[in-house]
C-alpha cells in the first residue's frame, strides 16, 4: 500500500519556506498579491490552485485569477463599490421623508442640551406600524433592524426618555 505524496512534499516545499512565503506575499498588496499567489503556485505547487488553497491557505479562486492574469498579461480591477445594496434612504428617498414627518412629533432634545440627538420614545416597530398605515406596502418596508439602522442613521436615537422626577419636601429643623 502505496502512501500518496503530497505536491509540496514532493518539490522540497518545508513548513519553514510555506510560513515564509505566507508572510510576504500577504505584505504585497492587490491585485499584485494574487500574482504573486499564481507564481508561487506555478513554481512550487506545479500550478494547482487546489494545492495552494490546503498549503498556504489562500482562495483558490483568487489563485486562479491571479494565474489567467500572468497567462493573459491583463489584470482584472475588483469593484467593490458597485457590490454593495443601496441604503434604504436612496433606495426610498420619500420613505425617509415620511419618516421625518412621523418622528418629529415625538422627539424630545436632550434635557441637558449637550448633544444636537434627537430622543424618542417611539420603537422601530412603531414606525413601521406608521409607515404602513401611510400606505407604504409590506413589500416596499424593510425590516425592523434596517429602521433600527436608518432612525440611528438620521441622528434618531431609539431609547425610552426618562420621566422628570418629582422632589419630595424635605423637613427643615427649625
Amino acid at each position: 500500500m502505496s502512501m500518496k505524496i503530497s505536491t509540496a512534499k514532493k518539490n522540497g516545499v518545508t513548513p519553514q519556506i510555506i510560513e515564509t512565503i505566507a508572510l510576504l506575499v500577504a505584505r504585497i498588496p492587490w491585485p499584485s498579491n494574487r500574482q504573486a499567489m499564481a507564481e508561487v503556485t506555478t513554481m512550487l505547487l506545479d500550478g494547482k490552485p487546489r494545492v495552494a488553497e490546503d498549503v498556504f491557505g489562500w482562495n483558490r479562486s483568487a489563485v486562479e485569477l491571479g494565474m489567467n492574469e500572468l497567462r493573459t498579461g491583463i489584470s482584472c480591477i475588483n469593484d467593490l463599490s458597485s457590490r454593495c445594496k443601496p441604503k434604504t434612504e436612496e433606495k426610498y428617498p420619500e420613505m425617509l421623508a415620511d419618516i421625518h414627518s412621523i418622528m418629529e412629533s415625538e422627539c424630545q432634545a436632550d434635557p441637558q442640551l449637550r448633544t444636537t440627538l434627537s430622543y424618542t420614545n417611539m420603537s422601530a416597530s412603531a414606525v413601521r406600524k406608521a409607515l404602513f398605515e401611510k400606505g407604504w406596502t409590506e413589500e416596499q418596508l424593510p425590516c425592523l433592524r434596517t429602521i433600527s439602522k436608518l432612525l440611528n442613521r438620521q441622528s434618531y436615537r431609539l431609547r425610552t426618555v426618562m420621566k422628570t422626577k418629582v422632589q419630595k419636601k424635605r423637613n427643615l429643623p427649625i
